[in-house]
C-alpha cells in the first residue's frame, strides 16, 4: 500500500474528529533543521455542501528554489474530491491539531510533474518520483542537496544512520494497529538504520525496539537524509506504520534522468 493512499482517508475524517498529534514515527519536533522540508495541502471539496477543508496530504523538499521533490503517486490519480494541491515550508501547519491545516499558512502554487514511467516497471521499480514546479522561487531558503549517482552503492549502509522527515498521520505506540494513527501537525524527524539495498529501492528500519523511527501516511514525497544529502523519497512500508520503510533512491539512472530536466544535479 503506498503511503499517500490511506492519508487522504486519515486527514479527511480527522477533521471531524480533532486529536491532539504530531508527525513522523516515534521522532522529534525538527526545531528548523531541515527547512527545505515542506508539506503539501490539499484542499478538499465536500460534494454535497460545496464547502472546502485544507489538510495534509504529502511531504516534499526543495530541490532548487522553485522546484519540490515528492513522489508520483502523490498527484497520480487523487479522487476529484482533492480540487487543489498546494506546497507550503512553514514548520508549523495545525496549531490547533484539529486535523485542519491553519488558515495562515502561507501557501505556494506550483505544477505537478510525475514521472512519464510512474507505474509501468511493477513492483521492482514503480518510478514514483516527481517533481512539483512553483510558481514563484522561494526566497531565503537553502535548497536540499541531491546526492550524487550511486552513491548508496559505495557507502556501508549498516554503518550508517538516515534521518526520515515528513509532517505525516504518525503512532506514538508501537500498540494496536491503525487505532494509534494521528494526524499530523508539525515538521518532525526520526533516525534510521538500513535494512536493504536494490536497484530501485532503499529499504529502512522504523523498529522502536531497535531504536529506529520512520514515517507513516503523508510523510509520502518526503526526504531521507544521509547527513545532508538526500538519498530517497518515502513511498510505503507496513500498513500500521511500525516496522519498514520502503523508499525510492534519487541516485539511480531513471530517477536522474527525470530530475535532470528540472534541475542541475551533482
Amino acid at each position: 500500500m503506498l503511503r499517500k493512499t490511506l492519508a487522504a482517508m486519515l486527514t479527511t475524517t480527522a477533521v471531524l474528529a480533532p486529536v491532539a498529534a504530531h508527525s513522523i514515527v516515534y521522532g522529534e519536533p525538527d526545531d528548523g533543521e531541515h527547512p527545505a522540508v515542506g508539506s503539501f495541502v490539499g484542499e478538499f471539496t465536500d460534494p454535497d455542501s460545496g464547502e472546502t477543508t485544507l489538510f495534509q496530504l504529502c511531504t516534499g523538499t526543495l530541490i532548487d528554489d522553485d522546484v519540490v521533490l515528492s513522489a508520483s503517486h502523490c498527484f497520480s490519480g487523487l479522487p476529484p474530491t482533492i480540487t487543489r494541491t498546494w506546497f507550503t515550508l512553514a514548520e508549523v501547519i495545525d496549531a490547533d491539531r484539529d486535523g485542519v491545516v491553519d488558515a495562515g499558512v502561507n501557501l505556494r502554487d506550483g505544477t505537478p510533474v510525475t514521472h512519464p514511467l510512474y507505474a509501468s516497471g511493477g513492483v521492482s521499480n514503480l518510478y514514483d518520483i516527481a517533481v512539483f514546479l512553483l510558481d514563484d522561487a522561494v526566497v531565503g531558503v537553502e535548497p536540499a542537496e541531491l546526492a550524487g549517482a550511486g552513491l548508496l552503492d559505495t557507502v556501508s549502509l549498516r554503518a550508517e544512520t538516515f534521518t526520515a522527515v515528513g509532517y505525516g498521520t504518525v503512532r506514538e505506540s508501537n500498540r494496536k494497529s491503525s487505532q494509534s494513527f494521528l494526524p499530523g501537525w508539525r515538521r518532525e524527524k526520526a533516525d534510521q538504520e538500513a535494512l536493504s539495498l536494490t536497484k530501485a529501492w532503499l529499504t529502512l528500519s522504523m523498529n522502536l525496539a531497535t531504536g529506529n523511527g520512520g514515517t507513516c501516511y503523508g510523510d509520502s514525497g518526503g526526504p531521507h537524509f544521509l547527513g545532508d544529502v538526500v538519498v530517497s523519497v518515502t513511498i510505503t512500508g507496513d500498513v500500521p506504520c511500525k516496522a519498514t520503510d520502503k523508499t525510492y533512491r534519487v541516485d539511480t539512472p531513471w530517477a536522474r534522468d527525470f530530475l535532470d530536466d528540472f534541475v542541475t544535479l551533482p
